[in-house]
Protein backbone atom coordinates (compact mmCIF):
# COMPACT_ATOMS: atom_id res chain seq x y z
CA UNK A 1 0.00 0.00 0.00
CA UNK A 2 1.64 3.43 -0.87
CA UNK A 3 1.73 5.90 1.77
CA UNK A 4 -1.06 7.80 0.04
CA UNK A 5 -3.44 5.17 0.17
CA UNK A 6 -2.68 4.50 3.67
CA UNK A 7 -2.45 8.00 4.85
CA UNK A 8 -5.94 8.40 2.83
CA UNK A 9 -7.63 5.29 4.80
CA UNK A 10 -6.43 6.36 8.08
CA UNK A 11 -8.42 9.96 7.22
CA UNK A 12 -10.86 8.21 6.32
CA UNK A 13 -11.12 5.68 9.28
CA UNK A 14 -10.39 9.07 12.05
CA UNK A 15 -12.49 11.31 10.12
CA UNK A 16 -15.58 9.21 10.32
CA UNK A 17 -15.23 8.32 14.16
CA UNK A 18 -14.94 11.85 14.68
CA UNK A 19 -17.91 13.19 12.90
CA UNK A 20 -20.00 10.40 15.03
CA UNK A 21 -18.56 11.75 17.82
CA UNK A 22 -19.12 15.44 16.92
CA UNK A 23 -23.02 14.67 16.24
CA UNK A 24 -22.92 12.18 19.38
CA UNK A 25 -22.00 15.72 21.56
CA UNK A 26 -24.74 17.45 19.85
CA UNK A 27 -27.07 14.80 20.55
CA UNK A 28 -26.34 14.76 24.07
CA UNK A 29 -29.41 16.66 24.98
CA UNK A 30 -31.68 14.19 23.64
CA UNK A 31 -30.73 11.54 26.14
CA UNK A 32 -30.05 8.73 23.41
CA UNK A 33 -27.26 7.54 23.04
CA UNK A 34 -25.08 7.31 19.48
CA UNK A 35 -26.21 3.46 18.96
CA UNK A 36 -29.70 4.53 19.58
CA UNK A 37 -30.03 7.78 17.18
CA UNK A 38 -28.23 5.79 14.76
CA UNK A 39 -30.38 3.21 14.61
CA UNK A 40 -33.57 5.39 14.68
CA UNK A 41 -31.92 7.19 11.67
CA UNK A 42 -31.07 4.15 9.44
CA UNK A 43 -34.84 2.87 10.74
CA UNK A 44 -36.29 6.10 9.98
CA UNK A 45 -34.39 6.65 6.48
CA UNK A 46 -35.57 3.29 4.64
CA UNK A 47 -37.53 2.93 2.32
CA UNK A 48 -39.66 0.04 4.11
CA UNK A 49 -39.19 -1.37 7.60
CA UNK A 50 -36.03 -3.24 8.12
CA UNK A 51 -35.22 -6.56 9.92
CA UNK A 52 -33.28 -6.77 12.83
CA UNK A 53 -30.77 -8.44 11.14
CA UNK A 54 -30.88 -5.91 8.52
CA UNK A 55 -30.53 -3.02 10.71
CA UNK A 56 -27.47 -5.00 12.26
CA UNK A 57 -26.03 -5.29 8.82
CA UNK A 58 -26.57 -1.59 8.23
CA UNK A 59 -24.90 -0.76 11.77
CA UNK A 60 -22.08 -3.50 11.47
CA UNK A 61 -23.27 -4.70 14.37
CA UNK A 62 -24.01 -8.56 15.77
CA UNK A 63 -27.56 -9.86 16.08
CA UNK A 64 -27.23 -9.99 19.52
CA UNK A 65 -26.32 -6.65 20.01
CA UNK A 66 -29.20 -5.84 17.30
CA UNK A 67 -31.73 -7.28 19.69
CA UNK A 68 -30.75 -5.45 22.66
CA UNK A 69 -30.67 -2.44 21.04
CA UNK A 70 -33.93 -3.35 19.92
CA UNK A 71 -35.34 -4.11 23.47
CA UNK A 72 -33.80 -0.42 24.91
CA UNK A 73 -35.62 1.17 22.16
CA UNK A 74 -39.01 -0.09 22.25
CA UNK A 75 -38.62 -0.32 26.15
CA UNK A 76 -38.47 3.83 25.37
CA UNK A 77 -41.14 3.61 23.19
CA UNK A 78 -39.49 4.78 20.33
CA UNK A 79 -39.62 1.63 18.06
CA UNK A 80 -41.92 -0.94 17.89
CA UNK A 81 -41.30 -4.50 16.17
CA UNK A 82 -43.52 -5.56 13.95
CA UNK A 83 -44.15 -9.18 12.65
CA UNK A 84 -43.29 -9.85 8.37
CA UNK A 85 -46.34 -10.40 6.13
CA UNK A 86 -44.28 -12.90 4.43
CA UNK A 87 -41.94 -14.55 7.24
CA UNK A 88 -43.49 -14.62 10.76
CA UNK A 89 -40.31 -15.51 12.47
CA UNK A 90 -38.98 -12.30 11.10
CA UNK A 91 -39.65 -9.22 13.12
CA UNK A 92 -39.68 -5.53 11.28
CA UNK A 93 -38.46 -2.62 13.41
CA UNK A 94 -40.99 0.47 12.43
CA UNK A 95 -41.01 3.70 14.34
CA UNK A 96 -43.45 4.98 16.66
CA UNK A 97 -44.55 8.80 17.13
CA UNK A 98 -42.29 9.33 19.32
CA UNK A 99 -38.99 7.65 17.52
CA UNK A 100 -40.13 10.15 14.60
CA UNK A 101 -39.96 13.14 17.04
CA UNK A 102 -36.49 12.34 17.39
CA UNK A 103 -35.63 11.31 14.35
CA UNK A 104 -36.48 14.45 13.41
CA UNK A 105 -34.67 16.67 16.30
CA UNK A 106 -31.50 14.07 15.04
CA UNK A 107 -31.85 15.23 11.47
CA UNK A 108 -32.23 18.48 12.50
CA UNK A 109 -28.98 18.79 14.57
CA UNK A 110 -26.92 16.85 12.23
CA UNK A 111 -28.19 19.29 9.56
CA UNK A 112 -26.52 22.25 11.43
CA UNK A 113 -23.75 20.78 12.27
CA UNK A 114 -23.27 19.70 8.84
CA UNK A 115 -23.96 23.31 7.77
CA UNK A 116 -21.42 24.37 10.40
CA UNK A 117 -18.39 21.66 9.62
CA UNK A 118 -18.82 22.25 5.72
CA UNK A 119 -19.22 26.16 5.40
CA UNK A 120 -15.35 26.69 4.52
CA UNK A 121 -15.44 23.78 2.50
CA UNK A 122 -14.55 24.29 -1.48
CA UNK A 123 -17.86 22.82 -3.13
CA UNK A 124 -16.14 21.49 -6.17
CA UNK A 125 -13.38 19.57 -3.68
CA UNK A 126 -16.99 18.16 -1.58
CA UNK A 127 -18.34 17.50 -4.75
CA UNK A 128 -14.92 15.38 -5.49
CA UNK A 129 -14.64 14.28 -2.57
CA UNK A 130 -18.66 12.86 -2.27
CA UNK A 131 -18.22 11.51 -5.98
CA UNK A 132 -15.01 9.48 -4.54
CA UNK A 133 -16.38 8.26 -1.33
CA UNK A 134 -19.39 6.65 -3.10
CA UNK A 135 -17.41 5.19 -6.00
CA UNK A 136 -15.68 3.21 -3.27
CA UNK A 137 -19.00 2.16 -1.47
CA UNK A 138 -19.90 1.04 -5.00
CA UNK A 139 -16.96 -1.07 -5.42
CA UNK A 140 -17.38 -2.42 -1.31
CA UNK A 141 -21.02 -3.64 -2.30
CA UNK A 142 -19.72 -5.65 -5.42
CA UNK A 143 -17.39 -7.34 -3.54
CA UNK A 144 -19.62 -8.11 -0.98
Amino acid sequence: MSDLEERFSDALHSTSRSWRQAVDRRLKNLGVSQASWMTIAIAAKARSPLSQSELADKLAVEGATMVAMIDRLVKAGLVLREASTTDRRVKRIVLTPAGLKIYEKVKTEAAALRRELLQNTDPKKLLMATELLEALQGIIDTQA
